[in-house]
């Protein structure tokens, strides 16, 4: 994520350091910055000359000094709270006061983050999207000392470097991947009641997903999200209703995803295509048998409904509580960060073109046998009631 992060800086003609304490990790960045660069050139995307110009912009290196006198500084360690707030609080001190301080967390706390690091008005989060020098979406996460100035030196920074920055409040998951959490728990689910993976992509892609929510996984890799799940228990925040227990299943049989050649799909080497694996089939028929459910016929359109209604009712909980500004933000999210189909406008706006009181009846209806999850959101409801809509 760091490799990415600076390439998407020197992409942009801005000079930029990059720091591990691991020789062995700035090797691996080297090498992944020197083929992506070659892989643009050999398909027309860039000159030598440019080529040449990107690679001069990144530098590397294992001595921390060299952050000293930075305008701004990004962590981009992985998910452990501890670490990054040790590793925030190590910049803090190196870098000038008037310094940004970011963190590219995807789920943490951001102001626990900065709890130790001086002059917290500085600090905020800065979301990037794996690979960050493609993915156009960028979360600036606002903490509760961050400064309006700081808020907008991240956006304009993001514009810089051709991101679509989108402000967001500070809470667990921030606003896509807090949303993530009920669409691929949906997902999951039905897996359980009957529909195959693959009937569950094609459904998903079919009404528009760039990718469906197992192959992105595969994609992603399994671990990353399991890895956030543990995360969120340990820290006493398991959600308030039932998640299956399918990523535990892949990770502990080895089934992390694309790098592994097998996650909920198998693939062949040098082919990304998916294959169906009777060995999934198994997990999943095990699953089945012991959370007690026979299987059943679940269409397309149960499956598109459910996953996507779950994102129309968490944006819902969303924007009632500030952590968006507003439906529009939200749709700018899941169009250029989770691939929701351009041409729908994003989860609200479909919403409100499918007509809010027929969402609504719907998630009233599947809180029927699910109340736990299918609270349907005050917001949603009272629109429902009233006419009224969410992007207008």
């Amino acid at each position: 994520m760091g490799t990415g992060i600076a390439m998407a800086f020197a992409d942009a003609h801005i000079a930029v350091r990059v720091f591990d304490e691991s020789r062995e990790a700035l090797d691996r960045a080297r090498a992944t910055i020197a083929r992506t660069y070659a892989s643009q050139l050999e398909r027309g995307r860039i000159d030598a000359v440019e080529r040449d110009v990107r690679i001069a912009a990144i530098e590397l290196s294992s001595d921390a000094g060299f952050a000293t006198g930075a305008d701004m500084a990004i962590e981009a360690v992985f998910e452990d709270p501890a670490l990054k707030a040790e590793v925030f609080a190590r910049l803090g001190r190196l870098l000038p006061p008037d310094a940004l301080l970011a963190t590219n967390t995807s789920t943490l706390d951001v102001d626990a983050i900065a709890a130790g690091a001086p002059h917290p008005e500085r600090c905020l989060g800065m979301h990037f999207f794996s690979p960050a020098n493609v993915m156009r979406l960028l979360e600036i996460v606002r903490g509760a000392k961050t400064s309006p100035a700081a808020v907008s030196a991240a956006v304009a920074l993001g514009r810089r470097i051709g991101k679509v920055p989108v402000v967001v409040g500070n809470c667990d998951g921030f606003v896509g991947n807090r949303m993530l959490l009920g669409y691929r728990r949906e997902a999951e689910f039905a897996v359980l009641a009957g529909a195959a993976p693959a009937q569950i992509d094609g459904a998903l892609e079919r009404f528009g997903f760039a990718m469906g929510p197992f192959a992105v996984a595969d994609l992603a890799g399994i671990d990353v999200g399991w890895r956030a799940k543990m995360e969120r228990i340990k820290r006493g925040g398991a959600p308030p209703f039932a998640v299956s227990n399918f990523p535990d299943a892949l990770v502990a049989a080895g089934r992390l995803g694309q790098k592994a050649g097998k996650g909920w799909y198998r693939y062949v080497p040098g082919d990304r295509s998916r294959h169906d694996d009777p060995d999934v089939a198994a997990l999943v028929a095990t699953e089945r048998s012991r959370s007690g459910i026979a299987p059943r016929t679940v269409t397309d359109d149960e499956i598109v409904e459910r996953c996507v209604y779950a994102l129309v009712n968490e944006g819902a909980r969303i924007l009632e509580e500030g952590i968006a500004d507003s439906a529009a933000d939200i749709d700018a999210i899941w169009v250029n960060g989770y691939g929701f189909p351009k041409a729908r406008g994003g989860p609200m706006q479909y919403a409100d073109g499918a007509g809010l009181a027929k969402v609504a009846a719907t998630i009233a209806a599947f809180a029927q046998t699910d109340p736990a999850f299918w609270r349907p959101a005050p917001l949603l409801v009272r629109l429902a009631e009233s006419g009224g809509a969410f992007t207008r």
